[in-house]
C-alpha cells in the first residue's frame, strides 16, 4: 500500500510541474505577444513639399525630412509644389509645406498649389484632407520680412481643409532669416526644421494610433 501512495504522488507531481510548465509557457508566449504588439508602431507617410528659386527653402525642407525620418516607422516624400500629385496628397498622413516670401505672403507657386487641392485634386466638398496633419515653414531675406504671415496662411489653408494643424521649432513653424547678419540657412534655423519635422512625425503617428470610429 504504501508502495503504491509513493507511485501515486509522483504521478501527481509529475502532472503538477507538467502544468506548471505549461503555464509558464502559455503566460510568457502571451506576454512577448502582447509586448511585440505594445511596441509596434503604424508606419506613417509624410509628404514634404515646397517652393525654391534660391535653394534656401529646399535645404530647410531637407532638414525637415531629416527630422520627420528620425522617427522610427515613418516614410517621407520629399517634392516640389509643383510636381505633387493627388496620389502623393492623398496618400498622406501629413503635409509639410514650404515657401519662400514673397512681399510678405507665400509665392504665388505655393498659393496655385493649394488652389489645386480644389480645382485639380478635388479635395472638397468630401474634405479628403479632413484630419491628415498639418504644417509650415518659410525662408525670408529680413527678420521682418513676413514670414509668420506666410506660415499663417499655409496654415490658414489647411485648416479650411479641416486639418490638424502643428508647430514646432518656432511658434508657427520653422522659419530661416537668409540675408543681412545671417545670410544662408544656419545651424539654428536647421535644427528648427528638424524640430518640425520630427514634431509632425510624433503627432501624425500619435493620430494614426487612436481608434477609429
Amino acid at each position: 500500500m504504501a508502495a503504491l501512495c509513493t507511485q501515486h504522488s509522483s504521478s501527481n507531481s509529475s502532472l503538477f510541474f507538467i502544468a506548471f510548465a505549461l503555464l509558464l509557457f502559455t503566460l510568457s508566449t502571451g506576454c512577448a505577444s502582447r509586448s511585440w504588439a505594445d511596441e509596434a508602431s503604424p508606419v506613417v507617410k509624410i509628404l514634404v513639399t515646397y517652393h525654391s528659386l534660391s535653394g534656401n527653402t529646399e535645404r530647410m525642407a531637407e532638414a525637415v525630412v531629416e527630422g520627420a525620418r528620425s522617427v522610427p516607422n515613418t516614410v517621407v516624400v520629399l517634392r516640389r509644389v509643383s510636381l505633387v500629385t493627388a496620389e502623393d496628397l492623398f496618400a498622406s498622413d501629413a503635409v509639410i509645406v514650404g515657401s519662400p516670401v514673397y512681399w510678405s505672403n507665400m509665392s504665388g507657386e505655393v498659393k496655385t498649389f493649394f488652389d489645386n487641392w480644389q480645382f485639380k485634386f478635388g479635395v472638397f466638398p468630401e474634405f479628403k484632407m479632413k484630419n491628415k496633419v498639418g504644417a509650415a515653414f518659410a525662408t525670408g531675406g529680413q527678420v521682418s520680412s513676413g514670414k509668420e504671415v506666410t506660415m499663417l496662411t499655409i496654415l490658414a489653408a489647411m485648416l479650411g481643409n479641416q486639418m490638424i494643424v502643428v508647430s514646432g521649432g518656432g511658434a508657427f513653424g520653422a522659419s530661416a532669416t537668409t540675408e543681412g547678419d545671417s545670410p544662408g540657412i544656419d545651424k539654428g534655423e536647421l535644427a528648427d526644421a528638424r524640430a518640425l519635422g520630427q514634431r509632425v512625425a510624433d503627432v501624425a503617428k500619435l493620430i494614426s494610433r487612436a481608434p477609429s470610429k
